[in-house]
């Protein structure tokens, strides 16, 4: 949140951030709320793919700007780092990082590990599983910790001094990732088996709990990571017409601190190349650029820019990894910011299905056939992802006999839209249809015999799978994505919509039989 000026008075974070920022102008807010709503000329936001994301960018934006209505947070209240000392036999220890952002000793610093109120105990486990010692000082004899098991003693065995090196390694690819889990997890679980079996619950329960919390060491995080990061910038370019907009982050010392917006016409000489060398005549000069598209140029480019910084500057576009899922987070964010006004889950919903438009208009059919008497069809209407019901339309099948879904869908499709052709009415943004890919290939079938193109999917009921043309998997939109959520709405809709009109249709031929018998 922003003053006048421009300047950042309160950073926060939401999951619905409608519903967060309408909480803050509602009345009977204490002192410093009114006081800071007051104060709030403008409101920006960065878009996160998960909690433990968005709380670190948090964390760094407020460490860098401190707004005067946030508290500073600590990294060692909220988030972990592991530090590999560069002893000779290294120990695995909590890292301590200071105010400036910088690490406290030497060796490979890991993390942010977001789950680590109980690090401690996580550390102790990963110590015990890959023999890592605790000792300050090497000892010259093994100490009690072999003698328990919990280490090999380098200190004395020769053989232990070998197989050193191959724990730290292991431990190592556990930290960054690099190494699936399972097998670890599948060793802590038999070690959890045998402890309880010979009846060492407190050992059992301990190898547990850290179960429970080594989950945060799967996670895969783009707002920092620090082991050997060198400063990079990552830059996203949209274009949209004749303007060119822009997302840049900025990562420092392993750490993404902070994002930029450009946006500038397309004219002359205005390219993305000139854009980026502009770009550093005022800013500090990374060694590696990454950019979602290589601008043109681009060998030139990083000459001049390695002239000007005094060492070799590459641009990148990556195309796996780490690089590459930050280049998708700035492009989401540039999608979301373009599209404005729109419903996010309509956004998300075109990422997913790869339209070029947002559906802010989604049409959905479906099939009510209850015997070759009252075989109807209906449609939903949404509008920015909430029902149009002034646009809800049901149809009574006509040309097809017995049970057959696939015609039906054909027909209405058929009918539906070459009367908007007709009358020249706009076409919605999506066609939604009820079934799998034989609704799917029907709907399309029809669409091609009015030369009409319309992005069309189908949905799946039983597995909630979305058909789209030309792909023979299914796209799998997890359960909790708003996209699903308007999908299935208007999927429901239309179901429910065409049960009324068939049930109605049921009744009135009911009372014309009656009324004839009578």
């Amino acid at each position: 949140m922003k003053d006048n000026t421009g300047k950042i008075i309160y950073i926060g974070k939401a999951k619905n951030l409608k519903n967060r920022v309408r909480s803050y102008f509602l009345k009977n807010q204490n002192y410093k709320t009114q006081k800071l709503v007051e104060k709030i000329s403008d409101i920006e936001f960065v878009l996160t793919d998960n909690e433990s994301e968005a709380f670190l960018l948090e964390s760094n934006m407020i460490k860098k700007y401190r707004p005067m209505y946030n508290i500073e947070l600590k990294d060692q209240q909220r988030y972990t780092y592991l530090r590999l000392t560069e002893e000779r036999f290294p120990r695995l220890l909590v890292a301590r990082r200071m105010r400036t952002g910088k690490f406290l000793g030497g060796g490979k610093i890991f993390g942010p590990f977001t789950q680590g109120s109980s690090k401690l105990l996580t550390i102790g486990s990963l110590r015990k599983t890959f023999k890592i010692r605790i000792c300050k000082t090497l000892p010259k004899k093994a100490c009690l910790e072999y003698h328990l098991g919990n280490c090999e003693a380098p200190c004395e065995f020769k053989t232990a001094q070998e197989n050193y090196s191959k724990n730290i390694l292991e431990l190592e690819s556990i930290l960054k990732g690099k190494k699936e889990m399972q097998e670890f997890v599948s060793k802590l679980k038999q070690e959890m088996q045998e402890a309880s079996n010979s009846l060492q619950f407190e050992r059992a329960k301990e190898i547990r709990d850290t179960l429970h919390r080594l989950g945060s060491l799967n996670t895969n995080q783009k707002m920092e990571y620090v082991e050997n990061a060198p400063d990079e910038d990552y830059f996203g370019i949209m274009i949209e017409e004749h303007t060119a907009h822009i997302m840049t982050l900025k990562q420092k010392q392993g750490v993404i601190r902070d994002r930029e917006r450009f946006s500038f016409d397309l004219v002359a000489d205005n390219t993305f190349s000139n854009f980026l060398f502009q770009y550093y005549t005022t800013h500090k000069i990374p060694k590696f650029v990454i950019v979602n598209s290589i601008p043109e140029n681009v060998k030139i480019l990083e000459s001049l820019l390695s002239k000007h910084a005094g060492f070799s500057v590459k641009i990148l576009a990556p195309k796996l990894g780490k690089r590459k899922r930050m280049i998708d987070l700035i492009m989401k964010n540039i999608r979301l910011i373009q599209t404005t006004g729109a419903e996010p889950g309509l956004v998300e919903l075109r990422d997913i299905l790869g339209l070029k438009e947002t559906p802010r208009v989604i049409e959905c059919f479906d099939i009510s056939n209850h015997g070759a008497d009252y075989a109807v069809a209906s449609m939903s209407r949404f509008v920015e992802g909430t029902p149009d019901k002034s646009g809800y339309r049901k149809f009574r099948i006509k040309t097809v006999t017995g049970r057959d879904d696939y015609a039906m869908i054909g027909e209405v499709i058929k009918r539906r839209y070459l009367r908007l052709a007709e009358e020249k009415i706009k076409f919605p943004d999506l066609i939604l249809v009820d079934g799998g890919k034989g609704q799917l290939r029907a709907a399309m079938d029809s669409l091609a015999s009015l030369a009409v193109n319309i992005p069309c999917v189908s949905l799946a009921k039983k597995n909630e799978e979305v058909f789209v043309p030309k792909k023979k998997e299914s796209i799998i939109i997890p359960k909790e994505e708003q996209a699903l959520k308007i999908l299935q709405h208007a999927r429901d809709e239309a179901h429910r919509f065409g049960v009324s009109y068939n049930r109605n249709l049921r009744k009135i031929e009911t009372k014309k039989k009656k009324g004839k018998n009578l």
